[in-house]
């Protein structure tokens, strides 16, 4: 009799250590469910933009190519006026708000009041574009300035222009040190992951190469071409 028992005490162990393995797998399969729906739903890896050779990168490494592309792109849009600079410079710092950081977002704003208040942005066109010659590609090293893994400076040397009915009013060769920063607060809206912290320094205009020889007027031999309008930046 006591082999029968002995058999069924035999028994009950073994179930009891089932139930508890049992548990064990599914609150390890719990916690995996959990750790499986905090996970982000995308993962972004910059990538050299020139891939001939091989590159192995950590994914959060920020290549510093594409650090100067991130900066030379937001801050063209941000002074890009199609039409009209006073409804159009409001209109790009709301459109481009996850690209700001919040400081930089409230400098810029002070900016547009500022220009508002004093005129300078109604019924204004805008453009700015990268001087030829003066690209990433051509002194890498100067271009950006790596802080740390959050953190760059961008030299931007840039020409800016602006019209008013049709006539070029101004014409400015500048140099713009810009901060950008790495915020990862918004995949939805930014998902480059970085930021511009508007300037790292006051901007500085570049004198413009030596002027060639004057020309002549068409249709009048006698009066010289007249010289494109300077400005501020």
């Amino acid at each position: 009799m006591s082999r029968f028992r002995n058999e069924v005490a035999h028994l009950q162990a073994h179930v009891a250590t089932l139930r508890r393995v049992g548990a064990a797998l599914f609150a390890l399969a719990v916690l995996l469910g959990i750790g499986w729906a905090n996970a982000p739903r995308h993962l972004t890896i910059h990538v050299p933009p020139d891939l001939r050779s091989g590159s192995t990168r950590k994914w959060w490494d920020v290549p510093p190519e594409n650090v100067y592309a991130f900066g030379y792109y937001i801050f063209q849009q941000l002074n890009r006026w199609p039409t009209n600079g006073e409804e159009d410079y409001p209109r790009n710092l709301r459109a481009l708000s996850a690209y700001l950081t919040p400081s930089c977002q409230a400098l810029l704003q002070q900016d547009y009041e500022t220009r508002r208040n004093n005129g300078e942005l109604r019924q204004r066109v805008r453009g700015l574009y990268e001087i030829p010659g003066r690209s990433y590609g051509e002194d890498p090293t100067t271009r950006v300035k790596v802080l740390s893994e959050r953190d760059w400076i961008v030299t931007l040397d840039v020409a800016a222009d602006e019209y008013y009915a049709g006539e070029q009013v101004k014409r400015a060769l500048v140099r713009y040190p810009l901060k950008v920063v790495r915020l990862d607060i918004d995949p939805e809206r930014n998902p480059f992951g970085l930021a511009l912290d508007c300037y790292s320094g006051a901007p500085q205009r570049i004198t413009p190469p030596a002027a060639a020889p004057a020309t002549t007027a068409p249709g009048n031999p006698s009066a010289p071409a007249a010289p494109l309008p300077g400005g501020t930046p």
